[in-house]
């Protein structure tokens, strides 16, 4: 049995064990960690997100918890024995908790694997509980969410949305290097995407508890936030052709430099939102150039474009203009550009019962709550195709995210573990759905 928690009012209910919570986290930590830097590398379908995964599912086991690999890589972990964890043989609706164990090149530590262990410790402890609840509770482990060496993000959550049934093309990483052997090797087969769908109905809600990565909740010494919207995101990937050449012998009239039709790229990427205000934010975050030598004109580039706003138009006008400044770029600089969407997630907005439900939770555990937008994707947005969402956000130092200083208060941690819970609670006891 888990141990318990005095909350408001005097009235005892289950709690996490904080020390396991913070133990775990201390320990993924240690995967994919550069001592040089601080940060930490696990890239999806990576060998180190291979190693993270490996221990996720072994802290599962090791808890009397069954997790299973799906078709797309995704960890689900049930309370359930063997031979009956998979989504059609659920005979009650489910309440999905998690997020992602990946990482951006040299990130934090908490990003994702926050929410993960969270809904690890959730799920333990009212497991341990052996406390009978209307929707059976389940932490997962989405693959490949920040796409950050096969750019395909929300790679899991969209196969559970059923977004990835039919693939118009291999997916491969930055390097040309294809997806399938690599979901392999993480437990996954590209020719089985259209199982990991889970059917209409069968999730009662997802609940995904992450750092905020911005400095609101901090600013205002508000313990939690409860998130009323999740940005939309667009990313566009970028194949810029022009023609190598001797850096030395040819002249400056003639050249079809990609890489200066890159620069230009940049500059009217920030442009749309920084000047125009088109939509909220945009970046260009990779930029990989060939040959990629001193002495040479670089005859290709690839980049990636990420546009991001809450409004769903102001996001489709922000791509329109783009797409428009491209043609422009290609002109001036005699290359071409080709444009390929890789991943299109719409902004949506929280369960309105959800978010009541955070409100509450925080309010029994006498803890501050706001309300707040998050500025940066989730798996939530997928996974609201098929079911209510909600998040929690508990304070990010500094309002840092995917570089090594990234770190909340451990006290914060545990308390938005508690929110997780208690919300998980009134959740899987059918009296907020």
């Amino acid at each position: 049995m888990s141990d318990q928690v005095l909350e408001r009012g005097g009235q005892r209910t289950l709690d996490i064990d904080p020390g396991r919570l913070l133990r775990r986290i201390a320990e993924l930590a240690r995967i994919g960690a550069d001592p040089a830097t601080g940060g930490i590398t696990r890239e999806g379908f990576s060998a180190a997100d291979r190693a993270g995964r490996a221990y996720l599912m072994d802290q599962a086991r090791t808890a009397g918890l069954t997790p299973a690999v799906d078709a797309a890589g995704n960890i689900v972990i049930r309370a359930r024995p063997p031979g009956s964890d998979t989504p059609d043989s659920a005979e009650r609706q489910v309440l999905m908790m998690g997020s992602h164990l990946d990482t951006v090149v040299n990130g934090g530590r908490l990003d994702g694997a926050y929410g993960v262990l969270a809904a690890l410790e959730v799920l333990q402890t009212l497991t341990d509980s052996g406390r009978d609840t209307a929707c059976e509770p389940v932490a997962v482990a989405f693959a490949n969410e920040e796409g950050a060496l096969f750019p395909q993000p929300f790679w899991g959550s969209m196969a559970v949305a059923g977004r990835l049934a039919a693939l118009p093309r291999e997916p491969a990483d930055h390097h040309q290097r294809p997806l399938r052997e690599a979901l392999r090797l993480a437990g996954g087969d590209l020719d089985a995407l259209g199982s990991v769908c889970w059917p209409a109905g069968s999730i009662a809600a997802y609940l995904e508890l992450h750092i905020e990565q911005g400095p609101v909740l901090e600013r205002s010494g508000s313990r939690i936030g409860v998130v009323e919207a999740i940005t939309g995101r667009t990313v566009l990937t970028l194949d810029i052709r022009g023609s190598a050449g001797h850096c030395g012998t040819s002249p400056m009239t003639g050249r079809h430099d990609a890489l200066t039709a890159a620069a230009r790229v940049v500059l009217a990427t920030e442009h749309l939102a920084a000047e125009r205000r088109l939509c909220r934010v945009a970046t260009v975050g990779r930029l990989d150039a060939h040959p990629n030598t001193p002495n040479t004109i670089a005859g290709a580039v690839r980049l990636t474009v990420d546009l991001r706003d809450t409004d769903i138009w102001r996001l489709t006008g922000a791509e329109q203009a783009l797409r428009r400044m491209l043609r422009t770029v290609e002109t001036a600089t005699g290359t071409r550009i080709e444009v390929t969407a890789e991943t299109r997630s719409d902004p949506v907005r929280a369960d309105l019962r959800l978010r009541a439900a955070v409100a509450h939770a925080a309010d029994a555990l006498d803890l501050t709550h706001e309300a707040l937008p998050s500025g940066a994707g989730h798996d939530a947005q997928v996974v609201a195709d098929l079911a209510p969402i909600g998040m929690i956000f508990v304070p990010s130092l500094g309002g840092i995210s995917h570089v090594p200083e990234e770190d909340s208060r451990p006290e914060d941690l545990v308390a938005g573990a508690r929110v997780l819970l208690r919300t998980a609670l009134d959740v899987a006891d059918g009296t907020v759905l």
